[in-house]
């Protein structure tokens, strides 16, 4: 075992909460230590165009815009290495955080979990080629422009497939919405929306076969009825999948209040969780706006709360 280091503040995860939380903790000269975990850069790093972040008036690549964020925090001389938590111990003043098996123990007086969340996937082929190549998204808000006056569809049948059905249907000429069974798991309002909104066809009873395209992106999806195996073409340019997000945040399920599905619960108003000491911030813990504006912010608010947690214990 390597002796264990010791800092004042350990960031684990990436991406914009994570990079935010890296440039208000350097600032504040508490000397953060970063490790990126599996996916460095978070979700954006498989984002084609970001045009909804502010300070981009023309769009920006996701890649290249988490790659600006790291070189923010690398500016005031944050510590960022390659590796992920994979044990935790927030028993003590001291929280212990394991790397990569125990490979390297750190010491933290203080850390802020920004381990974000994953889009759930269909497990199609097809999808996953147009995630990259363009034409598959799992987030309405954020992708949703690029499709006005389109069609496109989406599968999904809880509140959040029903809410970006909606989203979509002000943009996009028509929304084929894909529901595997005959009912929905939405709330009675929100299914009542969907039904009311004139260019939103529902499809019961539907699977997703295959997402169609070119080199240009999406051009069409097959579905098929599950009651009568017979398969349906749309002609489609957009394809969001709504079917939900795990927060990853399994590594500390022993130690900070979460709620049902995973999210680390934190003071309303902060980015203080159960546990003296320990923030999170963006997608670990927010399940509603789930946007790299608002992980950011939070990510500002983990640091100024580390800061000032530090500064009560008069740990310098």
């Amino acid at each position: 075992m390597s002796t264990p280091e010791k800092v004042n503040c350990l960031i684990i995860g990436s991406g914009p909460a994570g990079y935010t939380a890296a440039i208000y903790a350097a600032r504040a000269d508490l000397k953060p230590m970063m490790y990126m975990g599996p996916e460095p850069g978070g979700q954006l790093t498989t984002t084609t165009e970001v045009e909804n972040y502010p300070g981009f008036p023309h769009g920006v690549q996701g890649p290249e815009m988490m790659e600006l964020f790291k070189k923010q925090a690398e500016r005031f001389a944050t510590d960022i290495r390659y590796g992920w938590a994979t044990k935790v111990d927030f028993s003590g003043p001291v929280h212990k955080v394991w790397v990569d098996d125990g490979k390297v123990e750190i010491h933290a007086n203080t850390v802020i979990i920004a381990t974000g969340a994953s889009a759930k996937w269909l497990g199609l082929e097809s999808e996953q080629k147009y995630r990259s190549i363009g034409g598959v998204s799992a987030c309405a808000v954020c992708d949703g422009f690029f499709y006005r006056g389109k069609d496109v569809a989406i599968v999904g049948a809880g509140d959040t497939a029903a809410e970006e059905a909606t989203y979509l249907a002000k943009l996009c000429n028509k929304v084929y919405m894909i529901v595997r069974r005959e009912e929905m798991r939405a709330s009675k309002a929100m299914q009542h929306r969907v039904l009311n909104t004139p260019n939103i066809e529902v499809l019961w009873n539907t699977d997703t076969k295959e997402v169609l395209g070119d080199d240009k992106g999406v051009n069409a999806v097959i579905v098929t009825n599950s009651k009568t195996g017979e398969d349906r073409k749309l002609d489609v340019y957009g394809f969001f999948v709504a079917i939900g997000h795990k927060p990853n945040t399994d590594v500390f399920k022993d130690w900070l209040e979460m709620d049902e599905a995973g999210y680390i619960k934190t003071i309303p108003g902060t980015s203080k969780t159960n546990i003296e000491g320990v923030f999170a911030v963006g997608d670990a813990q927010d399940k509603v706006y789930r946007q790299a504006v608002t992980a950011a912010g939070s990510g500002c608010m983990g640091a100024l709360d580390a800061e000032r947690y530090l500064a009560s214990k008069g740990i310098h």
